[in-house]
């Protein structure tokens, strides 16, 4: 863990602007919600095309130089997908050194957990108990197979924790031939993260009757695991106990995240209603 806390870069395309006092620069909060996030989405602008492109993938973020680094630390993105894929084809012969650009396909990836559901006197005033980043790169193909190696137990391990040795491992080499990694090298990025109970106008608070008619607080919302289901062809007579650690820790996790940012104090905002 660096003994300072690393932040990225504020830039024009980056700077969160509504309801700043929500936004966080840190590498750490950054890179922690991209890591627990199951699903990412990335954009991307396709040549001929009136609009941009937008893909779920599944992703982490890591250091090949550094294996043990910290989510406080620099890290790059790696992002797993199919070897003839359209963005991976554009991140292959996405090269900006003739044009004295950054080498690599621009990409933005976005990242959200909802924590809660925030129920008010109006519904202006409805919101969420979030956390969200987004991230800002350029993606290369990776093409060192010791890299390639480490990228995709990163990502196999982040699904499911301490899966990848668990497995067939080393993939054969019509696997390596048929997945392809991408390496996000990010540029910026920023996160917003809204925690606490609903914050009415002084107006509705002050109302008897609303006060009397109205329910008003937080309904935690999060991730469950259920109870893992035996495939077809499965000849362990239980689920191994790394598969039920990694369960129970999650839902215990999860649950807990849900319910500190629901007693969790909220951020003094600008803007007249929460959102």
């Amino acid at each position: 863990m660096p003994t300072v806390d690393l932040e990225y870069p504020k830039q024009p395309y980056s700077k969160v602007n509504r309801y700043d006092s929500r936004a966080s620069y840190a590498l750490e909060t950054i890179h922690g919600i991209v890591n627990t996030c199951p699903i990412v989405h990335v954009s991307f602008t396709v040549p001929n095309s009136p609009f941009p492109t937008i893909l779920p993938m599944i992703g982490q973020m890591g250091s090949f130089a550094r294996p043990s680094a910290d989510t406080g630390d620099v890290l790059e993105l790696y992002l797993h997908g199919y070897v003839s894929s359209r963005i991976i084809n554009m991140s292959r012969s996405a090269n900006g050194e003739s044009s004295g650009q950054e080498e690599g396909l621009p990409i933005c990836v976005a990242a959200s957990h909802v924590d809660g559901l925030v129920l008010a006197l109006t519904p202006n005033s409805h919101s969420y108990n979030y956390r969200s980043a987004v991230l800002f790169g350029h993606a290369t193909l990776v093409t060192d197979v010791d890299e390639k190696l480490y990228a995709m137990e990163l990502i196999t391990n982040g699904v499911v924790r301490d899966r990848y040795r668990h497995t067939r491992v080393p993939p054969n080499a019509a696997e390596m031939q048929s997945t392809s990694v991408l390496r996000v090298r990010i540029s910026a990025g920023s996160a917003k993260v809204r925690s606490g109970m609903p914050n009415d106008d002084r107006a509705d608070k002050e109302d008897e009757a609303l006060l009397d008619r109205v329910w008003t607080g937080v309904v935690p919302m999060h991730y469950t695991m259920g109870e893992p289901l035996p495939g077809p062809y499965n000849r362990l007579e239980e689920a191994p106990k790394y598969i039920k650690e990694f369960r129970d820790d999650f839902n215990r996790d999860s649950k807990d995240v849900a319910t500190e940012a629901a007693t969790k104090p909220m951020k003094a905002a600008k803007a007249k209603h929460d959102d």
